[in-house]
């Protein structure tokens, strides 16, 4: 007889803790997962959304490609994507107009991060009397509350934080967190690996979980059973892809326990977190790898990651930078500082790579799971120098669900409001939006 269809919500379970799986072909067809288009239709997955943020713009005579078109080579910062050149394109001319003073002086820092996924200008305080916009994430989300495990998810590797004066007399705040659920609530982001994964994972109370990491070993020891039922139900396709998955978390919980027992590294001018990587590319690393596993197990469809704060003035001694990238990014056109930017940028590309990489390599259906999402990375500031906000360095990676064409730099008007990229994207969610922020309409040519 044939098996009943997997439910696309199975859990593996085990003594207070769950795991979830990623799509097997027991589960069915997932053509109701992704948008009606022919070619989503045809991938038969889901579409997941992702922004990620890097602090202090790009020295962007080494960002920008000098042609147009599929036919681009690769700047030096981009080098490093080179083995996923056809998998992102490079959008040129998009602006977060309100990350502009419009009156109100000094604070580029902070606008540029609380405007950029809002198209909102935050208003200038650095009381409690915050107030910006819905981040185009949090869009997303509330159409997807109680259909997803997680409605987003939202990660970083500085903590967030909800008072102070961080720039010209903006909250530090608008410069720490990119998620606004609302005008006034911004959604703080977890820097710890650990937490994240226990929060997509496990099941229970605050107590009840931090009694079960105490005791537990491992994640896949608690749901061991479960998954030995559910193996000698599948066939031989879903019994190695569940082989690969469960290898891929235990991987992870290795990882993580190795990280924890390494002597901590001094990073001058930057406090180690409690209970996180002393290491910032081993942190970049792991929460890339949360990503990967919240989108993978459908845990969410919805994620930002900010690599640092806006304005961050993180020294990178591991590749020889003593000075703060803030105070570099202030490079007067100096050589030498210029020079370092150029490290420093190549370093974030560098991490991105790893996670486009992390993502092609998980096979989906007919495709990948890069194949199925739409991640933009990018600035709130072009220019760390000018504190410029139109010109922005936006990458746009992923197949959307067969929505996007990859592998160009596009060019667009002058002024054209970075939330119209934005919005095309939600649109590609297969959400009912019209406008975001200050969005004047979608972007053309994403297709090809």
């Amino acid at each position: 007889m044939a098996m009943q269809p997997l439910s696309r919500r199975t859990l593996l379970r085990g003594l207070g803790v769950s795991l979830a799986l990623p799509w097997l072909e027991a589960m069915g067809p997932l053509t109701a997962w992704g948008d009606d288009s022919p070619k989503a239709k045809a991938s038969a997955a889901p579409n997941r959304l992702a922004f990620i943020y890097v602090p202090n713009g790009k020295n962007m005579a080494d960002w920008t490609p000098t042609k147009e078109g599929a036919d681009f080579e690769l700047p030096a910062i981009l080098e490093p994507l080179k083995d996923v050149k056809g998998e992102f394109s490079i959008l040129t001319g998009l602006t977060a107009d309100k990350a502009r003073s419009h009156g109100d002086g000094g604070g580029d820092h902070a606008r540029a991060c609380s405007a950029y996924l809002t198209g909102a200008q935050p208003r200038k305080t650095d009381g409690t009397d915050i107030r910006l916009g819905v981040s185009a994430d949090q869009v997303a989300a509330a159409r997807m509350e109680g259909d997803m495990r997680l409605a987003s998810l939202e990660i970083g590797c500085d903590k967030s934080s909800m008072a102070g004066d961080c720039d010209s007399g903006y909250s530090c705040v608008y410069s720490s967190n990119m998620s606004w659920k609302s005008a006034t609530q911004p959604n703080p982001k977890e820097v710890n690996p650990k937490l994240v994964y226990e929060r997509m994972f496990t099941t229970g109370s605050d107590g009840q979980r931090a009694h079960e990491a105490a005791k537990r070993k491992s994640l896949l020891d608690l749901v061991r059973e479960d998954a030995k039922d559910l193996n000698s139900k599948l066939g031989a396709g879903d019994k190695r892809k569940l082989e690969e998955y469960t290898s891929s978390v235990r991987d992870i919980e290795a990882r993580m326990e190795r990280v924890a027992k390494l002597p901590p590294i001094k990073v001058p001018d930057y406090p180690k977190p409690e209970g996180i990587p002393a290491s910032y590319e081993e942190h970049l690393k792991l929460m890339s790898d949360m990503m990967v596993l919240a989108f993978q197990t459908d845990v969410t469809r919805v994620c930002t990651f900010m690599f640092a704060n806006e304005g961050s003035n993180r020294a990178y001694p591991w590749i020889n930078i003593k000075e703060g990238h803030h105070e570099l990014s202030h490079h007067g056109k100096n050589p030498e500082k210029l020079a370092k930017i150029k490290q420093i940028n190549t370093f974030h590309t560098t991490q991105l790579a790893y996670l486009l990489k992390k993502l092609k390599s998980v096979k989906e259906g007919d495709g990948t799971l890069l194949d199925h999402c739409m991640l933009a990375y990018g600035s709130g500031n072009s220019d760390g120098d000018r504190h410029n906000h139109d010109d922005l360095p936006v990458l746009l990676a992923g197949g959307g669900c067969g929505t996007i064409k990859q592998g160009r730099h596009l060019t667009y008007a002058k002024n054209t409001p970075i939330n119209n990229l934005w919005l095309s994207m939600l649109n590609r969610m297969k959400l009912d939006v019209t406008q975001i922020g200050d969005s004047t309409g979608t972007l053309a040519n994403l297709a090809g």
